[in-house]
């Protein structure tokens, strides 16, 4: 069983406690495929992170779970504060200022086709 709880931090919105049953192991994820909603350029590859809320990258890891609401998915979470995404190939530095950087507190993938492990 694997809990998350996310509280007020400035990377991302708080999650209350949402509780998931892991099916297995988690897995280092590098790059998560997402379709940011309204930029109307399909899916994009993101470089994602966990984050603290001491303000540093931490790992992200991604492992399936069965999620009451969703059913079978792959749960990418990370840190104490969530996830910070930026799009792939970019490199630039983890920082909570980059405007082309954002956080979510996890994310739920249909699918590996969606990850790229480290």
């Amino acid at each position: 069983m694997l809990v998350i709880e996310i509280a007020p931090n400035p990377n991302c919105e708080p999650v209350d406690m949402r509780v998931f049953h892991d099916l297995e192991p988690p897995r280092s994820v590098a790059q998560v495929r997402l379709e940011v909603s309204g930029d109307g350029r399909g899916p994009q590859w993101y470089a994602v992170t966990g984050w603290t809320a001491a303000g540093s990258a931490c790992p992200a890891l991604a492992r399936k779970v069965d999620d009451s609401g969703e059913g079978i998915a792959l749960l990418v979470s990370g840190g104490d504060a969530g996830l910070r995404l930026q799009p792939a190939g970019r490199q630039a530095p983890w920082r909570l200022d980059d405007p082309e950087q954002r956080g979510a507190p996890f994310l739920l993938l249909p699918g590996a086709d969606d990850l790229r492990f480290t």
